[in-house]
């Protein structure tokens, strides 16, 4: 069973990472380009669309990444706990 725990720990954390990347990316605009960072908006793009229906950007401000690492550290939480 803690095999199965550290897995997931393990995808929250690269999910976590993949974000943290995104929100850098973000502000270098030529590291769009890179197929690394294609991958990464794939994957995270939907994740965080979902938070900017629930809070649009203020401006320039965009505080969905920061509501959507909240909501992965309480759902990373939640899973575990049912798990264990």
């Amino acid at each position: 069973m803690l095999f199965i725990v550290e897995i997931i720990h393990i995808f929250f954390l690269v999910y976590t990472l993949m974000l943290l990347a995104r929100i850098v990316g973000s502000w270098i605009p030529e590291l769009k380009q890179y197929k690394l960072m294609l991958f990464i908006n794939f994957y995270t793009e939907p994740y965080l669309a979902f938070f900017r229906k629930i809070i649009p950007p203020l401006g320039m401000f965009d505080l969905s990444p920061l509501i959507a690492f909240f909501a992965l550290q309480i759902m990373e939480k939640i899973v575990i706990g049912v798990l264990l």
